[in-house]
């Protein structure tokens, strides 16, 4: 039986297309008709099951594409998580995912929720303390995704070929553990860590963030080395969370394109975490993407596709189809997550193609855009490896 959700879908697809008339009303555009047709397909996906997708487009076109979900912590967090990393693993297989950022929160032993269910850090960490969490919670990721089957790659590159499992690649959200350490950037390349999110909820020796009042006035000194250092190695630099100067001072830092890993574009909610058009274009100009995130704020419900790809859509008009890709947060947002289950990956696909996206720009969003910034940074790093490069040589 379809739930009460996909009921209103449809009542809302009828009301505004206009019953009998075997098409869109007068006054409804073909992007809108086709906008409330796919949030009705998506809708009614919802009262099944996930499943693998049958033989047609969206298989063929998962098939076909390198889906890289840019920023996950799957099974990590009790408190949050709606499955062992091994299910998620299991789920992501089903809906075609080749491969997802398993990522660490260095700043976590500090964070607690306000009342209204924000984070924020309560206090600041000991010595060594925020080093020493981050690096167990790398061990736990490693560990339980061999156990699950899940192998961790140090490139984007190591998914291609023929069918295999889904992959994973280590990040940490907040450099905290770095403790104004730059030779600790080296150390978590050593360690298979590809992508490094400068701040998070604490605020750290690199920079502001956005939820807290700015205390160093943009990015610091030691961020703006940090970064650089990660543009030898070839480190993603990923600015989720970091305020508008911070991101701006990236910019004028980085000769690699970077990523904000997880965000939307303000929607009159007045959430701290949204971006403005600016706050995405200083990201884009870079050559960089920005995963979408998949929470709609006063919505509580799993796997309202529509509303994501609304999230999407909006990316897309500010900053071109080039500059998107998806990060899920999967088991970091809570319950305002609108996105909890890879195995509902193909719904987000099949909705994207009933929105009006051609499947080459369906491609590019999925995963395609994130590839390409991750194989260019990886091979800037490269290299100026093999040309000898240091920090003391430049």
């Amino acid at each position: 039986m379809c739930s009460p959700r996909c009921v209103d879908w449809w009542s809302r697809l009828l009301a505004l297309a206009g019953s009998g008339t075997g098409g869109p009303s007068p006054g409804l555009s073909r992007r809108g008709f086709l906008a409330v047709t796919a949030a009705g397909t998506v809708a009614a996906a919802g009262c099944a099951t996930s499943a693998p997708p049958g033989p047609g487009p969206v298989r063929d076109l998962l098939g076909a594409t390198p889906s890289f979900d840019l920023h996950s912590h799957p099974g990590l967090f009790r408190s949050t998580s709606n499955d062992t990393l091994a299910g998620h693993r299991r789920e992501a297989e089903m809906g075609q995912v080749k491969l997802i950022s398993l990522t660490a929160t260095s700043d976590a032993p500090l964070l607690k929720r306000d009342y209204r269910g924000a984070l924020h850090a309560v206090r600041e960490p000991t010595p060594g303390e925020l080093y020493a969490s981050m690096y167990r919670q790398i061990d736990v990721l490693v560990a339980r995704s061999r156990d699950a089957g899940m192998p961790v790659v140090l490139s984007v590159d190591d998914v291609s070929g023929p069918p295999a499992p889904v992959r994973g690649l280590l990040a940490v959200e907040g450099c905290d553990f770095l403790e104004g350490r730059l030779d600790r950037v080296q150390e978590a390349y050593d360690r298979g860590i590809r992508s490094l999110q400068l701040v998070h909820y604490h605020v750290n020796e690199l920079g502001d963030i956005q939820t807290e009042p700015p205390r160093h006035g943009g990015l610091t000194p030691f961020g703006r080395d940090a970064v650089r250092e990660m543009n030898r190695l070839g480190i993603v630099v990923d600015v989720a969370h970091a305020t508008p100067a911070v991101v701006a001072g990236v910019v004028r830092a980085t000769s690699q394109p970077i990523i904000l890993s997880h965000s939307d574009i303000q929607d009159g909610s007045g959430w701290a975490r949204f971006i403005s058009p600016e706050h995405a274009r200083d990201v884009a100009g870079t050559g960089g993407v920005i995963g979408a995130m998949p929470i709609v704020l006063g919505y509580r419900g799993a796997d309202y596709i529509a509303g994501y790809v609304s999230h999407i859509s909006r990316l897309v008009d500010v900053v071109g189809v080039d500059h998107v890709a998806i990060g899920t947060d999967m088991d970091g947002i809570g319950p305002s997550a609108i996105f909890t289950d890879y195995g509902h990956w193909p719904s987000l696909t099949a909705a994207l193609l009933d929105h009006g996206y051609r499947p080459e720009e369906v491609s590019k969003i999925l995963g395609g855009n994130a590839q390409r910034v991750f194989r260019q940074v990886s091979g800037a790093g490269q290299g100026a490896e093999a040309a000898g490069s240091s920090p003391a040589a430049r």
